[in-house]
């Protein structure tokens, strides 16, 4: 594998691309990029997320089994940096989102030991949002 990480591309169906652009452009602070009337790009964290116009296809009551706790599956996120991930969670905080998993610390003393939270878009995809704070442990056994 290489050192540097190639962006993904991610496509996910939103029922409204007004609030996808609140969301996702003003909360989370993606910018904006080519847009349509049916679909908005975002530089998702240097990574390329299209919300296309679509019914939720998704079954939001999916669920895994992760250290304990339900998480929603599917659901995608980045990895920030400890300092980031902390000003995301008390930005979110204070705009009152609902969080799937309230920001927390898991696998604490273990390999992979994290910073962790989960909430939704307003069209309902789950998003995971974490931070290492020694970013080598990401994929430690």
């Amino acid at each position: 594998m290489t050192s540097e990480i190639a962006p993904f591309h991610l496509a996910v169906p939103v029922n409204d691309l007004e609030a996808a652009r609140a969301f996702y452009g003003v909360l989370l602070g993606c910018p904006e990029g080519r847009s349509s009337e049916t679909w908005i790009d975002f530089d998702f964290y240097g990574h390329q997320l299209v919300t296309h116009l679509a019914p939720h296809p998704s079954n939001p009551e999916a669920r895994g089994h992760v250290d304990g706790h339900l998480v929603p599956i599917p659901h995608f996120g980045v990895v920030l940096g400890w300092n980031e991930w902390h000003a995301l969670a008390a930005r979110l905080r204070s705009a009152g989102v609902s969080f799937g998993m309230e920001p927390q610390i898991r696998f604490v003393g273990l390999p992979g030991e994290q910073a962790t939270m989960f909430f939704l878009d307003p069209s309902g995809n789950a998003i995971e949002m974490k931070a290492f704070k020694d970013r080598a442990s990401l994929f430690a056994k």
